[in-house]
């Protein structure tokens, strides 16, 4: 029973923790595009350092270069001269210069690297962190887009609604005009009035008759007998 708990409770966790990316989705990409550039300035930070250690170790190994040599030139010039206790230590000062310089090559050499890599992994953030910036720009069109749809769909209803009231303005405009009807009335009613006096007339003997009457009848007959 726990555990199905807490399988809903963590369930739950996580629909909400959706909706409030989906609600904050732009204002999370702005921060976390923050967030990695302030990397960035970090990493660029840390290869200056890199770059500045890896010169000052290149200019002592160049002084090294330049000692040795000149040492090396003293000792032959030492040797030449049958000074063997001075070439003797003047050997010994190159042979620990030449340990100091190999050393040095290796730190020179694995500082190189590092600096490359960096610069490499720098280069490819950069890029990155450019593509999201313009992307940021698409995203905040769209979330502008979608929040003025919510706003007009909370203002006129649904697409239901909407199909509604095309429905009801539909029958509204299939209804007979009331003005049209009443001024067919009025032709009806003059035209009934024409025929009531035209009936009269008829009755009176004024003009042929439109109808049989009892009279006509009688007349019909005894002319037949």
């Amino acid at each position: 029973m726990l555990s199905l708990l807490r399988t809903l409770l963590d369930g739950a966790g996580a629909k909400a923790e959706d909706r409030l990316k989906d609600q904050f989705a732009v204002d999370l990409l702005a921060q976390r595009i923050r967030d990695a550039e302030a990397g960035l300035a970090c990493a660029k930070q840390t290869l200056a350092s890199l770059i500045v250690r890896q010169r000052a170790e290149q200019a002592s190994l160049d002084q090294l270069d330049r000692r040795i040599a000149d040492l090396e030139t003293r000792t032959r010039s030492a040797l030449a001269a049958g000074a063997e206790a001075l070439a003797h230590d003047g050997a010994s000062a190159i042979a620990e210069l030449e340990n100091e310089r190999e050393v040095r090559r290796t730190t020179v050499r694995s500082l190189t690297e590092k600096t490359l890599r960096m610069r490499l992994s720098l280069e490819q953030a950069h890029r990155r962190i450019v593509d999201l910036n313009q992307g940021m720009i698409s995203a905040r069109a769209i979330d502008a887009e979608q929040k003025a749809q919510r706003r007009l769909n909370r203002s006129i209803g649904r697409t239901a609604s909407l199909n509604e009231a095309e429905a009801l303005l539909a029958r509204i405009r299939e209804r007979s005009d009331p003005f049209e009807e009443a001024s067919i009335l009025d032709e009806i009613d003059a035209g009934l009035s024409q025929e009531a006096i035209r009936g009269k007339l008829e009755e009176a003997g004024h003009g042929p008759s439109t109808k049989v009457r009892a009279q006509d009848v009688l007349e019909r007959l005894k002319s037949t007998h």
